[in-house]
């Protein structure tokens, strides 16, 4: 049976996947690294119009490259994807990759998020912390709300960041026929997060005067001026992977669909100032199999229900600069 609200699984318990973290003490920054120890078949869709990626030319169906060992998730802008630098070394010294005659060569595709304007800008991961997070991984239920990739997360920022909310990073799975699809979300988005079963705001831009939220997309089609947006400030990034026997062109799919659920949980979502990505592994450890249409539908659904658990799970947060990010829960917790 899929999991249930109260027990909303998580990405670790596809078959050959592990998570780590690592959080920056020094700002609100990190990266999250997926690991496939034993490889996966990968694919990866891009809908945000201003991507930060790496890699993600070999996942097309027509390439060669036929599996992937880890994908990284990092905060940082574009900086940020030398995090996956230290994840290929990390996984050379375990003497895991493409075996090319004279050594191995992990492969490691990477996205990275916007949350320069979180803290000091100069402070962004690295190598060093790409391969701590690849250090700290493992199978049990990774940390939600603000740690790694969603440590610097916001979301909310159609009408400023001094209307913005806390975002973060959420997991969750279903589980069919032993066959298990769980998704691994960073939310940064520029729009409103979203209940999507009930439609009901859960955290995105406030009212002006910071106590209630807003309703980006109301608001739009009232008339009301976005602030000016920097392309590709926003973003939210993540991976999607199931234990299934799947093919590289049917993990591309699963990529394309698994954006549904982003487009349930997030409103407006995929805009100019968003570089969202997504990736899709298959690790093929199950027993059994399932056929494309269920699980396109157990991805797109683990997604929507990730990106809630991202806010959900966050909590606010005050930078030294004095920016204030309320969390979902305390915003909803001041309601009347």
């Amino acid at each position: 049976m899929p999991s249930t609200d109260s027990d909303p699984g998580s990405i670790t318990r596809v078959q050959g996947i592990e998570v780590g973290h690592h959080t920056d003490a020094r700002r609100p920054t990190g990266c999250t690294v997926v690991l496939a120890r034993g490889g996966a078949v990968g694919g990866c869709d891009v809908r945000g119009a201003a991507p930060g990626t790496r890699e993600t030319d070999l996942l097309h169906p027509s390439n060669l490259v036929q599996q992937v060992h880890a994908v990284m998730l990092s905060g940082g802008s574009a900086w940020g994807l030398d995090a996956a630098s230290g994840a290929m070394r990390w996984l050379e010294e375990q003497g895991i990759g493409l075996d090319v005659g004279v050594g191995r060569v992990p492969i490691v595709p990477a996205a990275v998020l916007f949350d320069l304007a979180v803290g000091d800008s100069r402070i962004r991961p690295g190598a060093d912390a790409g391969h701590a997070a690849c250090q700290a991984a493992s199978a049990a239920r990774p940390a939600e709300g603000n740690v790694g990739a969603g440590m610097g997360a916001c979301v909310g920022k159609v009408f400023g960041m001094d209307r913005a909310m806390k975002g973060g990073i959420g997991t969750a799975s279903l589980t069919v026929h032993g066959v298990t699809v769980g998704a691994l979300i960073a939310c940064n988005a520029v729009g409103d997060v979203v209940d999507p079963h009930s439609g009901a705001l859960l955290a995105g831009a406030r009212s002006p005067d910071g106590r209630q939220l807003h309703d980006t997309c109301r608001a739009l089609l009232r008339g009301e001026e976005p602030r000016p947006l920097l392309a590709g400030t926003n973003t939210t990034i993540g991976v999607i992977a199931t234990d299934a026997r799947i093919t590289k062109v049917q993990a591309q799919r699963l990529a394309v669909v698994s954006h549904d659920g982003l487009a349930r949980a997030i409103r407006p979502v995929h805009t100019m100032s968003d570089g969202d990505t997504l990736f899709a592994l298959g690790t093929g450890l199950a027993e059994h199999s399932l056929g494309m249409l269920t699980l396109s539908a157990m991805a797109a659904e683990a997604v929507a229900l990730a990106t809630v658990r991202a806010v959900l799970a966050a909590q606010s947060l005050t930078t030294a600069e004095g920016l204030e990010l309320p969390c979902a829960r305390e915003l909803a917790a001041c309601r009347p």
